[in-house]
């Protein structure tokens, strides 16, 4: 039965090019980085992605840095406001809307032929507190892809997938 199938894990490539289609700006991986957790400095926002039944099939985690930069890149706002974001580790509302879209988005990666849809069903900012089922889930040792991403103008951070 399709539903029960795992969600696959996309490619650092396919992470690279979405966010190059989206952003419209030269996108680079550089390299594995720490696995994001919700003990990451600066926190994270986190995308929660289910199947039928709202069971969760997958989680993008991208740390403060990168989701302050993808989405003030998105808007064509300066790179200040994303490091204004930064340096006080909280993200307007204009940003977490902006990440909410760059999130949506990715669920194109999630699905592939033969693997169950997915959608992403919330978003969690950096502040919230996030519930003991996906803290354990993004804590987890599964499958999952960690990764550096550098926007040129605007700087670097880390995005996570992790697929329980």
């Amino acid at each position: 039965m399709i539903a029960d199938e795992p969600t696959p894990l996309p490619g650092v490539k396919d992470i690279r090019d979405l966010l190059h289609g989206m952003l419209g700006r030269d996108v680079e991986i550089t390299g594995s980085i720490d696995a994001l957790t919700p003990a990451t400095p600066g926190g994270v926002v986190v995308g929660v992605y289910t199947k039928s039944g709202l069971r969760t099939a997958a989680l993008v985690a991208l740390d403060v840095p990168l989701a302050a930069r993808a989405a003030a890149a998105l808007a064509l706002l300066p790179a200040r406001n994303a490091e204004a974001a930064i340096g006080n580790q909280y993200l307007p509302e204009t940003l977490m809307e902006n990440v909410g879209e760059i999130l949506n988005v990715m669920a194109s990666l999630l699905n592939t032929d033969g693997a169950p849809h997915v959608r992403l069903d919330r978003v969690h900012g950096p502040t919230e507190l996030l519930p003991a089922d996906i803290a354990t889930i993004l804590r987890g040792y599964g499958p999952r892809i960690d990764t550096g991403v550098q926007i040129r103008g605007y700087g670097d951070g880390g995005v996570g997938v992790v697929v329980p």
